[in-house]
């Protein structure tokens, strides 16, 4: 752990914690911490001897899949998350915060039928409506570079009947990094010049329209058009940022960038493409959606809380394998662990896996909402949410005081977990990103455990290829026994942690001094407009 605070003070906070002090010992050829306190080296040995992080990993990400609000594998997932607690001896419970708009994915077959046939790699976008058991065959329409929204409307009519292509045709498939590798310099920064005046002109096209991406749906569903197509590229090999539909009749698709490529080129130069489309997906009306909040309750201080906090709802264009099962599994063992070495804390230890934070913490601002009583008495929240890297960046979130108990409560993890974690005191508050936002802006000291990239806002972040392949054990194994070795000492802290803030700075760009993030409430009733 690099330290970033008052080198005298926390030479003075180590002597004190001097009884947790860490001496290497040679496991399998690896440098493992043993401490000596048998509980911490108890955490290490049951997470390395007895991990369940695959098992979990298993049934969750294979078995049951995406987590999108209001389906029924979102309900599964909750169902299954008790019955794994309860399996451990933990209590849990499902806790109802809203409604959401039910909606059900089924199959998605999309090919090109002319001038040649080809299945193409493209599905429906989550809640775009179903087609029954129809399918559609229809010509494609490029979205066309007009005047201005008087001259859109005059073309308008073309659509009718046709599927209309609404994204600008890549004009590479490879990732930035590739051409770095390989091109020369000269055309390495041709093509990103090229492709800028290429993404400000489709986007000025849009906007010559008179609408934006999230209205334009509509107007073309209402002009009589088969279908919306787009390419959402995520700019890596491969991979697509798979969202959700805006339109209400018509099916929106999503086309991987080679199909789309090649479907706008054969359109562009008067080739007539065709393509058949046929969607199933089924609407279930406003469906009850929740959190699921498991506790190990606490011995000497049960109204004192330590919460793990992990956001359980994904997208569902793969199986929300790193954004975020790995942070609910992470939580999931950590808590395994604790009940099996720790399982009469000082202080409760909670759990919340949260549901609709792609929507927007909604889950965490209702958990918020309910239960003043909780947040009032949390001595720190830990929330893990970018992706299977191990756990590298530790922020005192604005807190005064954070630098002088997440450095002592960092202190006894083995040092090949703990030299890797930077900690930036007092930071500043995060006002969104994840579900620990919630918690900051009541004043909770609630903390990020951001983790190593892998790759993750290109290749695994919302897209298509988010599946349990790219889960990294080793790391996610590591993070649990932060996570369990955090909640352990935080646990166990005689002292209440300070919620004392700290003056915030100026904002370098507006000039003005930041501010402590608000509340926000949450969106109870959701996706039914």
């Amino acid at each position: 752990m690099r330290k970033t605070t008052d080198y005298l003070h926390n030479i003075y906070r180590y002597a004190v914690a001097a009884p947790a002090m860490v001496a290497l010992v040679m496991v399998s050829g690896k440098g493992i911490a043993q401490s000596k306190n048998p509980v911490i080296d108890n955490i290490v040995k049951e997470a390395t001897d007895n991990s369940q992080l695959q098992k979990l990993a298993h049934e969750l990400f294979d078995g049951i899949g995406p987590r999108l609000v209001g389906t029924p594998q979102m309900e599964k997932a909750n169902q299954w998350a008790v019955a794994k607690y309860a399996a451990w001896g933990i209590e849990a419970h499902n806790e109802k915060w809203g409604e959401w708009r039910g909606w059900e994915r089924g199959i998605s077959h999309i090919d090109l039928v002319y001038p040649r046939v080809k299945s193409l790699e493209a599905t429906q976008l989550a809640w775009s409506p179903g087609m029954g058991k129809n399918t559609v065959e229809a010509t494609l329409v490029i979205l066309p570079d007009v005047a201005d929204s008087m001259a859109f409307q005059q073309w308008l009519p073309n659509v009718k009947g046709k599927f209309v292509m609404v994204s600008m045709c890549q004009p590479t498939g490879r990732p930035d990094y590739n051409w770095q590798e390989f091109a020369t310099k000269e055309s390495f920064e041709k093509m990103k010049k090229d492709r800028t005046a290429q993404t400000e002109a489709w986007a000025n096209r849009i906007k010559k329209t008179g609408y934006t991406s999230k209205t334009l749906p509509l107007v073309l569903e209402k002009a009589g058009a088969a279908g919306v197509v787009g390419s959402n590229w995520s700019a890596g090999f491969g991979v697509d940022k798979i969202f959700g539909a805006y339109t209400k009749t018509i099916p929106t698709i999503d086309i991987a960038l080679e199909d789309y490529g090649m479907l706008y080129r054969l359109t562009e130069s008067g080739d007539n493409p065709k393509i058949s489309v046929h969607t199933e997906s089924k609407e279930r009306g406003p469906v009850p959606v929740f959190n699921t909040i498991a506790e190990i309750k606490g011995t000497e201080k049960p109204d004192e809380y330590v919460m793990l906090s992990a956001h359980f709802d994904s997208w569902d264009g793969g199986t929300g394998a790193t954004d975020n099962g790995t942070g609910t599994l992470t939580m999931m063992e950590a808590m395994r662990i604790l009940k099996k070495v720790y399982p009469n804390p000082k202080r409760t230890i909670l759990v919340g896996h949260w549901g609709s934070e792609e929507q927007g913490l909604n889950g965490s601002r209702a958990f918020v909402e309910d239960h003043p009583e909780i947040v009032k008495n949390i001595q720190a929240l830990f929330n893990q949410d970018n992706g299977t890297g191990r756990i590298v960046n530790l922020s005192g979130q604005g807190f005064l005081h954070a630098y002088e108990y997440l450095t002592r409560w960092l202190q006894p993890a083995p040092s090949y977990i703990r030299d890797s974690v930077q900690t930036h005191f007092p930071g500043t508050p995060g006002g969104g990103g994840s579900d620990f936002a919630s918690f900051v802006a009541a004043g909770a000291p609630a903390f990020s455990l951001g983790a190593l990239n892998w790759s993750y806002g290109s290749y695994t972040w919302h897209t298509n290829r988010d599946t349990y392949d790219k889960i990294v054990f080793d790391d996610l194994r590591n993070n649990a026994i932060l996570t369990a070795i955090l909640a352990y000492e935080a646990s166990e802290d005689p002292a209440k942690t300070s919620r004392e803030k700290s003056v915030l700075p100026v904002n370098n760009r507006t000039g003005e001094q930041m501010q402590w993030p608000a509340p926000v409430k949450a969106t109870r009733k959701g996706g039914m407009d």
